[in-house]
């Protein structure tokens, strides 16, 4: 396993700094100069990477839990099928995605984050980088993936589900496979969005259609293999 690189910038161009006030000129050239540096460091790091399937889920999720069991089982079906798999680093649905990838020999990325307590990259990374910025971090996610599963999470979960969202509403990003697993947890949520959303005309029908949802990895592996083009 590649060690993460740690480059956790000076106070005067951290992140909360950054977002709370304004400062001097010099200091946000040199922040511009710092968040170009990260940048660089991702392009490198990922550059290579074959077909790439990112996993997001909660952190919160124990291993003896069946969507860590069953997000494991994923990361095995992905690499068993030469996929790239590819995560947040962290633990929980993260480590289970990447434990399943690491069992069966393949490649198993971790992107990393700094946080104030700080996250430790799991165990079943092949290739690990950690970065300071989230947004740096979320660019990376998705430059280099060619679909999103996306397990059970909280705030961090939702966040990735949207952007991803956005990206393709907007026509930043052509339309991907973009795969939410469990219906139980998921559906109250589609639910919310088409009665309110759609009702209130602040979303289209078709912006929900590019939601597939599932209830288990073998559900995932059949869409992926028949819309993702192996490089």
């Amino acid at each position: 396993m590649s060690a993460p690189e740690s480059h956790q910038p000076a106070k005067s161009l951290r992140e909360e700094t950054f977002l709370r006030t304004k400062s001097s000129r010099l200091l946000e050239f040199l922040r511009v100069v710092r968040i170009a540096f990260e940048f660089i460091r991702g392009f490198r790091a990922l550059h290579f990477l074959g077909p790439t399937v990112t996993v997001f889920g909660s952190a919160r999720i124990p291993e003896s839990h069946a969507f860590y069991q069953d997000a494991r089982r994923l990361g095995q079906l992905l690499a068993a099928e030469g996929f790239v798999v590819m995560t947040g680093g962290g633990p929980g649905i993260m480590e289970a995605a990447n434990r399943g990838a690491f069992e069966k020999g393949g490649t198993s990325v971790g992107c990393n984050i700094h946080l104030p307590r700080e996250q430790v990259p799991n165990p079943y990374l092949t290739h690990a980088i950690t970065f300071y910025y989230f947004f740096v971090r979320k660019v990376m996610l998705v430059k280099y993936s060619s679909a999103f599963v996306i397990f059970p999470g909280g705030f961090g979960t939702l966040d990735e589900l949207t952007e991803a969202l956005t990206l393709m509403q907007t026509g930043k990003h052509p339309p991907f496979p973009l795969v939410l697993v469990g219906r139980e947890y998921w559906t109250g949520f589609l639910v919310w969005m088409r009665e309110t959303f759609i009702a209130s005309r602040t979303l289209d029908i078709q912006d929900l259609d590019k939601i597939t949802l599932v209830d288990s990895a073998e559900e995932v592996l059949p869409i992926l293999c028949a819309t993702v083009r192996k490089k």
